[in-house]
């Protein structure tokens, strides 16, 4: 069972990501908590946490061994800058120095060209910067661009491609179980792309990029 630390595990999506990990036969998940009494949602599901402050310094986070990373953290919109960005440069940072075996990053479709985007320019600016600058790490990679979040039920298929070229929308389910599928060796390695709701089963639809790749 490979640890995943996941930031962000106490947000809307991070808690969906938790459980698809905790039930999961390969993954066992820690989930990195803010404040001492977010301890208690995950302690009552079993499931380890470690205290970190992506505006702080987080290389005590890395204290134990972990072998791969999931960033699911967002600000909200309140403080883009110094979470979604600068919080995750550090995340990206203590991951290298921890030879951390891939790092699989929460973007936003809209991050690639954030100036082309009518609102929430300043968001996606901060996710770019992020994913660009996982890009340039070294480190392995998988960054995950989903449309528009909505809160509907677990269909497990979706729309993927590296650029879809339109907008759509995605529940958080299936986001969740995207980003956990691309911790696996096999696919989505140094790989960014878009996704929506679809009709491919996500499974499928990863790996059909992991064999165009090779």
């Amino acid at each position: 069972m490979e640890k995943i630390l996941v930031a962000g595990a106490h947000g809307t999506t991070g808690k969906i990501i938790v459980n698809f990990l905790n039930e999961s036969q390969y993954f066992t998940p820690i989930a990195m908590v803010r404040k001492e009494e977010q301890k208690s949602f995950f302690a009552s599901k079993g499931v380890a946490t470690v205290m970190g402050d992506l505006e702080e310094d987080v290389t005590p986070v890395f204290n134990q061994p972990y072998d791969k990373v999931l960033f699911a953290a967002g600000s909200g919109g309140k403080k883009v800058v110094a979470v979604d960005q600068e919080g995750a440069k550090k995340m990206i940072d203590a991951s290298k120095q921890n030879n951390i075996k891939k790092f699989v990053m929460l973007s936003s479709m809209g991050a690639d060209n954030p100036e082309q985007a009518e609102d929430l320019q300043d968001y996606l600016k901060a996710k770019h910067n992020a994913d660009v600058y996982l890009k340039e790490s070294g480190l392995n990679y998988a960054i995950v661009r989903p449309g528009s979040l909505t809160n509907d039920e677990l269909t497990n298929k979706i729309e993927l491609a590296e650029k879809l070229g339109k907008q759509g929308e995605i529940s958080r389910n299936d986001v969740a179980q995207t980003l956990v599928r691309s911790l696996n060796d096999d696919v989505a390695n140094r790989e960014t792309f878009e996704i929506i709701k679809g009709d491919k089963l996500i499974a499928d639809a990863l790996n059909k990029v992991a064999v165009e790749e090779a």
